[in-house]
């Protein structure tokens, strides 16, 4: 059986490293699962890396939900178990099974439809819409998967758990590996294979895989039994309190899409290869983010017990600790970044244009990773706090409007072509922290204190019975 541990004591740096090394190693093996589909999407051509990076757009728009939940459960599950409210977590936690039972097959039917209408948005007529449209009727078979996987390693998160989800991603790499040439190239004088679409195939086979592990560890942690598993027939009160934590942690996610539409919204006019440099440059970008994914993902559990605990001035040190950790990463991390970007490009396509893309655009990104780190975890934080519509707010000014706004100045006013699509992105992450800053201090202010002070303003713990 899995442990449930108490984050409410010991050392938080402690936390931090149980925590977040776990979920960095899955998250680099996440992220290694889509280097995979780019490395094999490149042996067919630019056009399939293209018809990739549009799907993929398109595809995480309806995962959004599974995010959201993941992030709802941990919220909800770990101030619970804060609060030694054990029965109450196993019933939320059976609830949040029910929800992502339900969730899952909505989301299917809804990506049949409207998933062709998202990919026409960012792409121009050609063979890499053709190539992304099928791509992605068939990637929509994993969304059961992804969404029941993230719902259900939210509530292992909420328990400490962050090394299940670290097993099922590795398996899940080396899975892909194996998968995705047997479904594109099939078995000589068998089987002819899938072509492209194999590389959608091995996701659903992958990810259907991750769902059943992490189920597997959830009823092996002792928190789920038969006895609460009775409750997971619909509660109407329970589901309010999860879509309340849920859908502004989704809205915030599908804002943070809406910008990568609106940046392949600007590359389609510079042509195929800036869709595709922009593609490539997001995977190895995520290379370089994940120790901070880690770290962001560890925050969110500490700081939900301990706000759940009542224990304030731990909260506050969570985020200033994770802060910490962020920069000692970062001062490592963007030098190397930055003068290995051309070596890093060329190790997934030989297209020399889409390699001086790239290169333009994680040369600028250098300057932006350490700004994404702080937001990320004030993201975590205010979820904590059980007050993600703020989160939501903050990504509509900096992932809607701002990249659109200053996008458009450095593009068409400035004339700067496709690196002023870079400039755009890096001004709305710089002011977005800036606005950032200043709303989470004024939300924490009467609930634990604010950020960087001690001025302890929360009498009672009544606050914590508040979804939103």
């Amino acid at each position: 059986m899995t442990k449930t541990y108490d984050l409410t004591t010991g050392s938080l740096a402690k936390h931090f490293m149980r925590l977040a090394v776990p979920a960095a190693i899955g998250m680099v093996f996440s992220t290694l699962y889509n280097v995979v589909d780019v490395f094999f999407a490149g042996m067919i051509g630019t056009d399939a890396q293209a018809g990739l990076a549009i799907s993929f757009q398109a595809f995480f728009i309806f995962v959004t939900i599974g995010f959201g939940l993941s992030a709802a459960m941990t919220a909800l599950v770990g101030n619970a178990i804060g609060a030694k409210k054990t029965t109450d977590a196993s019933i939320i936690a059976a609830q949040g099974i029910g929800f992502s039972i339900v969730t899952s097959v909505l989301l299917i039917v809804a990506a049949r439809y409207i998933g062709p209408h998202l990919l026409a948005i960012i792409s121009t007529e050609g063979a890499y819409r053709t190539a992304g449209e099928a791509y992605f009727m068939i990637l929509i078979l994993s969304l059961p998967g992804f969404i029941m996987g993230y719902g259900l390693n939210g509530i292992l998160q909420a328990q400490g758990d962050t090394v299940s989800m670290q097993y099922a991603l590795i398996g899940a790499f080396f899975a892909n590996i194996g998968l995705n040439p047997l479904m594109m190239f099939g078995i000589p004088g068998i089987w002819g294979g899938l072509g492209f679409d194999g590389i959608a195939a091995a996701t659903v086979i992958s990810q259907t895989g991750v769902m059943v592990y992490i189920g597997f560890r959830l009823m092996r942690s002792g928190l789920l039994d038969a006895k609460t598993l009775n409750n997971i027939l619909p509660n109407l009160a329970l589901y309010r309190q999860i879509l309340a934590q849920l859908l502004p942690t989704t809205f915030t996610m599908l804002v943070m899409f809406t910008a990568g539409f609106i940046v392949q919204f600007y590359l389609k006019t510079f042509g195929t290869p800036a869709v595709a440099a922009y593609g490539v440059a997001l995977r190895v970008e995520q290379l370089f983010l994940l120790p901070v994914f880690g770290l962001t993902g560890a925050l969110l559990p500490i700081a939900a017990q301990n706000f759940g605990a009542n224990q304030s001035e731990r909260v506050r040190m969570a985020l200033l600790t994770c802060w910490k950790f962020g920069w000692v990463f970062m001062f490592v991390a963007c030098p190397l970044l930055y003068f290995s970007a051309p070596l890093l490009m060329r190790s997934f396509t030989s297209d020399r244009a889409v390699i001086d893309i790239g290169v333009s655009y994680l040369r600028i990104d250098v300057f932006v990773l350490p700004i994404y780190m702080m937001l990320f975890a004030i993201n975590s934080f205010l979820q904590a706090l059980k007050r993600p519509i703020w989160t939501l707010l903050i990504g509509i000014y900096r992932q809607a409007f701002g990249v659109a706004f200053f996008s458009f100045v450095f593009v068409y006013v400035w004339g700067f072509g496709v690196v002023g699509v870079w400039y755009g992105i890096a001004t709305s992450v710089l002011t977005g922290m800036i606005l950032s800053l200043f709303i989470a201090n004024q939300v924490a202010l009467p609930l634990v204190g604010g950020i960087f002070s001690g001025q302890e303003t929360r009498k009672t713990n009544i606050s914590n019975n508040h979804p939103i």
